[in-house]
Parts: C-alpha cells; sequence; structure tokens
C-alpha cells in the first residue's frame, strides 16, 4: 500500500478539513519576528512530523528507520519522528493557532504538499534556511525544482520528495496506448474514466491537455477547464472522482484510464505489471512535497542539519528504494545503478524514480491557486465534483 493510499484508509479526506485552512483568517507574520532561541547546541533533540509511510523502515521491525537512525548515530542528534500529517488543510487547522499567534508548534520540521507550503511561505509561517550550512542541498537539489513560484529559491522550502501527477492505465484491456489527455475522451473509454477530486491535484493536468503554460494559467484557463469536465460528467463520460480509491477501481477493471500519482502506479505494477503510467505529449505537472522549519522552532540548526543529510546521495538513493516517488536528488540515480542487487540496481532507470530528459521536457511546475482566487475557484470545483 502506498503512503498516498493510506492516507485515504483514514478517511483523511480534503473536503471536511478544508474550511480549516481557508477560514482561518491571514495573520502575515513579518520577518524578524520568525526566528526562536535556537537550543541547538546544547540540546539536541529535533521534532520532525512527517506523512505515515513516508520514510524507509527496516524490514525485520517496522519501529526501525535506518537512515534516521544512522543520522542520529553520527549527529548524536536525538530525533522524535511522528506520523502525524495525514491531510495538508488538517494539519494547517491543527497548528495554524499557534502560528498566527506567535506561539511555538513543538515541532522543528514539517512536510507540506507545495500548494500549501506557498500558503505557509506567503503567511510568513516558515524560517529561512541558512544554505551555507547546507551544502549537499545547495550541490544536489534536482535543477527543476530549485525554484518554484511560490518560494523563489527555495529559501524556505527543500522537497523531501517529488512525484508526477499523469496518467495511469490497464493496456491490455484497453487494447492500445494512450498518448495523450484527450484519450481520455475516446467513446469506448465512457463511464471507465476517473479524475481527483481535489482541485490542486486535479487542474493543472487538464489545462495542460488544453496547451496551457501551467507555469502562468490565467482565470480562464480554470473556466474553460470546468466547463468541459462538467460536459463529461453530464454524459457521464467520468465514471466518478477520486481520492487515492483510484487504484482499487484500476487493479479491478472498474475503471480503465484514470488520473493517478506516479509513486502509487510503481506499486501497483509490482502485482499488476498490464498497469501504465504515461506523461501525456503535453505535458504533466511535477509537485513537490516539501520540508519547512516551522517559526518559532526550537532546533532550527538541527533540523538543518537533517535536512542536508537527506541530500547526501548515498541516503537520498536509499530513501528512494524505499518510497518509490520521484528522488529530488538525480545524483542518487549512479548510488543505485552502481548497486550489485539487480532489483535495486533497476530503480535507476526507472524514469518515474529518475525522470529522464525526455520526460523532464514535458513536466512543469503549476503555479499555485493564490489565497484571493482559493475560495472561488474551490466552490466552483466543488461543486462540479460533488465535495
Amino acid at each position: 500500500m502506498s503512503r498516498r493510499s493510506l492516507l485515504r484508509a483514514l478517511g483523511a479526506g480534503a473536503a471536511g478539513a478544508t474550511l480549516a485552512g481557508c477560514g482561518v483568517p491571514a495573520a502575515y507574520v513579518e520577518p524578524g519576528d520568525r526566528a526562536g532561541r535556537d537550543s541547538s547546541a546544547r540540546d539536541h533533540t529535533l521534532h520532525f512530523a512527517n506523512w505515515p509511510l513516508y520514510i524507509d523502515t527496516d524490514d525485520e521491525n517496522q519501529s526501525k528507520r535506518p537512515t534516521l537512525d544512522a543520522f542520529s548515530k553520527r549527529t548524536g542528534i536525538s530525533v522524535t519522528y511522528t506520523e502525524e500529517i495525514n491531510d495538508n488543510d488538517e494539519f494547517f487547522g491543527k497548528i495554524s493557532p499557534a502560528l498566527m499567534n506567535h506561539q511555538q508548534t513543538g515541532r522543528d520540521l514539517i512536510v507540506m504538499s507545495d500548494w500549501m507550503a506557498a500558503r505557509f511561505v506567503r503567511l510568513g509561517w516558515v524560517q529561512e534556511m541558512d544554505r551555507a550550512k547546507q551544502p549537499n542541498v545547495a550541490k544536489y537539489l534536482d535543477p527543476q525544482l530549485r525554484s518554484p513560484a511560490f518560494d523563489r529559491g527555495r529559501t524556505h522550502s527543500v522537497p523531501w520528495q517529488s512525484g508526477i501527477t499523469g496518467i495511469a492505465y490497464n493496456r491490455k484491456k484497453l487494447g492500445r496506448e494512450i498518448q495523450h489527455l484527450s484519450d481520455l475522451w475516446a467513446h469506448d473509454l465512457r463511464g471507465k474514466v476517473t479524475l481527483l477530486s481535489g482541485l490542486d491535484e486535479s487542474f493543472a493536468l487538464l489545462m495542460q491537455g488544453n496547451g496551457i503554460d501551467i507555469t502562468r494559467w490565467k482565470r480562464d484557463d480554470f473556466y474553460d477547464i470546468c466547463e468541459q469536465v462538467e460536459k463529461l460528467v453530464k454524459t457521464k463520460h467520468i465514471r466518478r472522482f477520486t481520492g487515492n480509491d483510484y487504484i482499487k477501481d484500476l487493479s479491478t477493471g472498474d475503471v480503465l484510464a484514470c488520473q493517478a500519482y506516479s509513486g502509487d502506479v510503481i506499486q501497483l505494477q509490482a502485482d499488476n505489471p498490464e498497469i501504465e503510467f504515461v506523461v501525456p505529449e503535453e505535458g504533466a505537472e511535477l509537485w513537490a512535497e516539501s520540508l519547512m522549519i516551522p517559526n518559532l522552532a526550537h532546533h532550527k540548526r538541527n533540523a538543518e542539519k537533517l535536512v542536508d543529510y537527506y541530500y547526501e546521495p548515498e541516503v537520498a538513493a536509499e530513501l528512494a528504494t524505499w518510497v518509490n516517488y520521484v528522488c529530488p536528488v538525480p545524483a542518487a540515480r549512479e548510488v543505485l545503478a552502481s548497486s550489485k542487487d539487480e532489483e535495486t540496481a533497476a530503480l535507476a532507470e526507472d524514469p518515474l524514480i529518475f525522470p529522464d530528459d525526455a520526460m523532464r521536457k514535458r513536466l512543469a511546475i503549476a503555479r499555485d491557486i493564490t489565497s484571493e482566487e482559493r475560495t472561488e475557484y474551490a466552490k466552483k470545483w466543488n461543486a462540479i465534483v460533488g465535495l
């Protein structure tokens, strides 16, 4: 089971939590008020909050996390690791009262999807990292992920893992290849297609199908997509809108093609090699879930050390073999390729973990939905989806 699949199994859908994020009044924190007293020099501890199933674990003892244990052994920094982030909006609502009231959250490092990370950055709720003390990040961070629109230069965030939103389909049952987003609308796929229900997860790929540059999309582009999707709903071409439960539909054959995440498909293919993932000719969305240091964190320097540690190619490679998302450290590919274990070495050639040049040319990071746009667009999209 993938991490994303587990989130839906836990019932942590975004629909019920959206109000927690959108209903919070903006409470911008000035740069000079973000840093707390750093106790890292005398207190060798760190509180790291992450999503479930998003770090390597020992095969024989699931409570052990080899890369994290190795960090503690090397540095003497004891890490309290909690798998408490089940949904972006839910977690935002959990820690926003402290941040807007200039209080410490009790966490030194958190991982958020970039669309939510954009909100934290806009509000001034996370601290700028000291790249002079993070040589591995400076050297090895994937160039394509270095400067998203919400955080130019990646000064406040560092990708933990990345991924692609594209199309998954059962080639054998469909009987042909899918190469374009428009292929989803073929007559023989009526009632056999699903789209992602979340606005932030779905809109970019649909726009790319229309030839839109998602790094600079406009209001009219969004409403064009809404009009198209509404027609597909009325004709019952779209079977339904899903969270990560599209995995079950695709596995059973109830659905032949759907919007999907690259990391999920890698794991699906292990049991069903007939499932394929495609980056459409028009392009697909490249996204990341990023590490950030909340305001007033007591162990900022320790957090920066941990972030930089995971950008060592050897460590990034070890994490990639377990997580199976797009590795934000391209240099880790050479580490895996040199492995004597055939299965591990094969991961170096998987374009869903290390996209090749041809695939990269079709990947783009969508500009985020601004706070001014979000209420309007979410209302429109949720009405179509039925949230």
